[in-house]
């Protein structure tokens, strides 16, 4: 495995308004920590829920989320390793694929 992967997911707490209907940012964060942990079991992860409209003190932190409201992206975000993954509702397929090239072996 390359390194622990620390998946961040980018949102707010009012529902974005392209995206009604669809789960919270927060629900995301908890359905992606349980979908990752049933498909890679007993590896290593983090997922780690971030309001876009809260202060950030860590400094890509206030970067992604300053872009994402600035450039109206759909949240949540799905960020790994600075880079964007996914936007609105996300596709395990895609998340997958990036825990699968970071040396994660499914079960």
């Amino acid at each position: 495995m390359e390194k622990e992967a620390k998946i961040f997911v980018y949102g707010s707490s009012n529902i974005c308004a392209s995206c009604v209907g669809s789960p919270s940012s927060k629900e995301t964060e908890e359905w992606l920590r349980a979908a990752i942990g049933r498909k890679f079991p007993e590896q290593p992860f983090q997922v780690e829920y971030v309001d876009i409209f809260a202060p950030q003190e860590e400094a890509e932190m206030k970067r992604i989320a300053k872009m994402i409201v600035e450039e109206d992206y759909m949240y949540p975000v799905i960020v790994i390793d600075g880079r964007v993954i996914a936007e609105g509702n996300p596709r395990l397929k895609d998340i997958y694929a990036m825990m699968t090239d970071r040396g994660y072996q499914p079960a």
